[in-house]
């Protein structure tokens, strides 16, 4: 009877692990799919927040729960290549840039997460009033950023595919994306 027991045993024990496997695989695969997915950032147009080959962990939930703030680093889906920028406009907003300083409907806007050599590389741009369900995206590192001022245009909510919140590689650069 032991030998029987002992081999029921067994048989549950790996039955119990395959389905701890099975269920780890799926709520895994329902995570990357539905919640969190990785970004590689290509280029220096996000120095110096993001640079070169970070690869970054980004929420796809949140745009569900609400809407895309200023400031915000987002993952905008293009059909050949994903971009990472900041969201800068808001839906009906007006964008210019003058003197090197941005304004958001006449206001004088401070951008702390640009340099002061970044800030006299943005050149003058608008008036010009943002769309609805549209947002105005530029990298940090303005001199060089393909964005919303010359070349991506304005980016539909649809296209915006999550917020970036962690840098995970290089290992040593872990840090909150801000």
């Amino acid at each position: 009877m032991t030998s029987l027991s002992n081999t029921n045993k067994k048989k549950n024990e790996w039955l119990e692990w395959a389905k701890a496997i099975t269920i780890a695989i799926l709520l895994a695969f329902l995570l990357r799919t539905f919640v969190f997915a990785t970004s590689v950032v290509e280029g220096e147009s996000m120095e110096p927040t993001l640079e070169n080959g970070e690869r970054v962990i980004f929420n796809k939930l949140i745009y569900f729960v609400k809407d895309p703030s200023r400031g915000d680093i987002v993952i905008i889906q293009r059909p050949f290549k994903n971009y990472v920028k900041r969201v800068i406009g808001l839906p009906g907003e007006t964008i210019e840039i003058k003197n090197h300083n941005l304004y958001i409907d006449g206001k004088r806007m401070e951008q702390s997460f640009i340099t002061e050599e970044a800030k006299l590389h943005t050149g003058s741009f608008g008036p010009i009033t943002i769309p609805e369900d549209s947002y105005f995206v530029m990298g940090d590192h303005r001199a060089i950023s393909k964005d919303s001022r010359n070349g991506l245009g304005f980016i539909d909510e649809k296209d915006i595919i999550g917020r970036s919140e962690i840098i995970i590689y290089p290992f040593s650069q872990w840090s909150i994306t801000r």
